[in-house]
């Protein structure tokens, strides 16, 4: 089914605020770029609360420390109003669901969300972004998973706040969009949704960092292509377009030498390295089948939120903190999403 380019054009577009410059660049100039390349919302990035805060407040801000946290969210909130920015989520909130009942990783997890429910009625933002855990599936006890997510989703629900769902690919239970909206569908509450990303799906359902080829290569390629085509064709047929909250966006470079299958001594999988440091604006050396991904999204009717959110360590994958001309930065990602848009739309630049 052909997407027709005329539905494409008022499409709300966000980009990540952990995902321009480096990390000491202040959040007024990541701000103050985004608004001037045409930006209608950012994605508030936890990171950026603290580093922010240590300069609003003049001191460390610790990330347990919510009242001091709910301050400096406020003060963001009238930044981003004064830039004509709409806080539209708060991210990643990460390692919550599946902990065993009465552990202290259950306990943290009720902890962090209650501080960070409060951050986003300071912020002005209405949905939590949460990632599908990483924890080893040896410390969980995945009858928990379900009715965590639900507890949440009805915390956020007392707020009307929603609750947007993300396969992270190196997941220890839920690596991709299937397992994730089989999960969103078992919780079964208004509030819950998808967040979908470029990278996160073709880079756990097509590519490989350890691979030499970059792909996988336990099937023939051209087996893998008709499996990952199915998939993003089943994408487009099965999830709701109101169960998708936004499209996160970025590419992958190949990285310069396959990456080793083990955990690293973190215990962070191989796809996980490969995020925290390979992500390129798409266009920019990356390899990745995003406009796939993006058509397989819009084929449910989806017409919000695309949201921009890259890790660019070169293809090196180590150069995160280099200097970057912010303005000339997000101009190009803010054209990225024209090329995007004309090529979902059928238009081959």
């Amino acid at each position: 089914m052909s997407i027709d380019l005329a539905t494409l054009t008022n499409i709300p577009i966000s980009y990540a605020s952990c995902s321009i410059g480096n990390s000491s660049t202040p959040l007024p100039e990541k701000l103050d770029a985004l608004s001037k390349a045409g930006f209608k919302g950012i994605e508030l990035s936890f990171p950026d609360i603290l580093s922010f805060g240590k300069l609003h407040l003049g001191h460390e801000v610790k990330p347990d420390s919510y009242n001091e946290l709910e301050k400096v969210a406020a003060e963001i909130k009238d930044m981003c109003k004064e830039r004509n920015l709409k806080i539209m989520l708060l991210q990643p909130f990460a390692n919550y669901e599946g902990w065993p009942q009465d552990s202290e990783g259950h306990k943290d997890a009720l902890e962090r969300a209650a501080g960070w429910i409060r951050i986003m009625q300071a912020c002005g933002c209405d949905t939590l972004q949460v990632g599908s855990t990483d924890t080893p599936i040896e410390k969980l006890d995945k009858s928990r998973i379900i009715p965590d997510l639900c507890h949440l989703a009805d915390l956020l629900a007392a707020h009307n706040f929603r609750l947007a769902y993300e396969n992270w690919c190196w997941s220890s239970h839920a690596p991709n969009w299937r397992d994730c909206w089989e999960i969103v569908e078992a919780v079964d509450r208004p509030n819950i949704g998808l967040c979908l990303d470029t990278f996160q799906t073709a880079g756990g359902e097509w590519a490989d960092p350890t691979t030499s080829s970059g792909i996988i290569e336990s099937v023939p390629r051209e087996e893998l292509e008709g499996k990952f085509h199915k998939s993003m064709m089943d994408l487009g047929n099965t999830i709701p377009k109101n169960k998708i909250y936004l499209l996160q966006i970025s590419d992958a470079y190949k990285v310069p030498r396959p990456l080793d299958s083990s955990p690293d001594e973190s215990g962070l999988r191989p796809r996980g390295r490969w995020s925290h440091d390979f992500r390129p604006l798409p266009y920019n050396g990356g390899y990745l089948p995003i406009v796939e991904v993006a058509k397989g999204v819009l084929r449910t009717g989806f017409r919000g939120w695309f949201s921009y959110e890259v890790f660019d360590g070169g293809p090196e994958g180590k150069d995160m903190e280099r200097e970057w001309d912010l303005a000339s930065y997000a101009q190009t990602a803010r054209n990225v999403q024209d090329r995007l848009i004309m090529e979902c739309g059928g238009k081959k630049l």
